[in-house]
C-alpha cells in the first residue's frame, strides 16, 4: 500500500512499538519524534477527560508546525471503579492493578490528537474489557514473565494475560492495545483529503 497522504508529513509523537506498527500496517509514512514530558493531569479529571488532557499536553511540545505537517499524539488509560490506572511503577503495583481488574469490567480509553499549524482535532474511543477471576499464581506468572510496566492498567491484552484472562470485550480491540486504528484512519481522511 502506498502512502495515502503524500503531501503531508505525519509525525507520530509516541515511542510505543504497538502504535508505530499499527500505523505501518495501514500504510502510513511517518517519522517518530517525542519530548520528555511529565504526564501530570488535574486531579478533578475523570475517565476520558484524562487522556484528552494528556494528548493536548503532548501536542503542546510541538512549536511552529509547517502547513504540511500533522502531529499525532495518543494516550491510553484504564478506568476501573471510578479510579485511574496508569502505567505501574513496579512489580507490586502491577500485581495490585491486576487484582483490582480481576473478576470485573473496566474501560480502556484512548484519546488521539491530530495537530496541525492552525487546527487540532481530538477523538476518543472507549472499549470495555471483562476479566475472569484471576488467581494469584496467574497474576504472579504474568507480571514476573512479561513485566508490563509500560502498559496502562498493568497488562497488554495481546499478551498471555489477554488470552487466558479476558472473557469478552465491547468496542475496538486495537484501542485496547493502544490506538483505535479504524477511527484514526477515518479522521486522517477527513482532515487530509481535499
Amino acid at each position: 500500500m502506498t502512502n495515502q497522504f503524500p503531501f503531508t508529513e505525519i509525525i507520530l509523537a509516541s515511542n510505543s512499538p504497538r502504535r508505530q506498527q499499527f500505523l505501518k500496517d495501514i500504510g502510513l509514512t511517518f517519522r517518530v519524534q517525542t519530548f520528555e514530558l511529565d504526564e501530570v493531569f488535574p486531579a478533578n479529571l475523570k475517565g476520558a477527560e484524562i487522556p484528552d488532557y494528556l494528548v493536548r499536553l503532548k501536542a503542546h511540545s510541538f512549536k511552529d508546525l509547517k502547513p504540511n505537517q500533522l502531529v499525532i499524539t495518543a494516550d491510553t488509560i484504564v478506568w476501573s471503579n471510578e479510579s485511574y490506572l496508569g502505567k505501574p511503577k513496579d512489580m507490586t503495583e502491577a500485581k495490585q492493578m491486576l487484582q483490582q481488574l480481576s473478576g470485573s469490567s473496566h474501560e480502556v480509553s484512548t484519546s488521539v490528537a491530530f495537530t496541525q499549524a492552525h487546527q487540532q482535532t481530538i477523538i476518543n474511543e472507549i472499549s470495555t474489557v471483562y476479566f475472569k477471576e484471576l488467581d494469584r499464581t496467574e497474576i504472579d506468572y504474568y507480571v514476573d514473565t512479561y513485566q508490563p510496566y509500560d502498559k496502562a492498567g498493568g497488562y497488554g491484552i495481546q499478551e498471555w494475560i489477554g488470552t487466558i484472562g479476558v472473557e469478552k470485550i465491547e468496542g475496538s480491540y486495537t484501542n485496547i492495545v493502544g490506538l483505535p486504528v479504524a477511527q484514526v484512519l477515518t479522521t486522517l481522511k477527513e482532515i487530509l483529503t481535499p
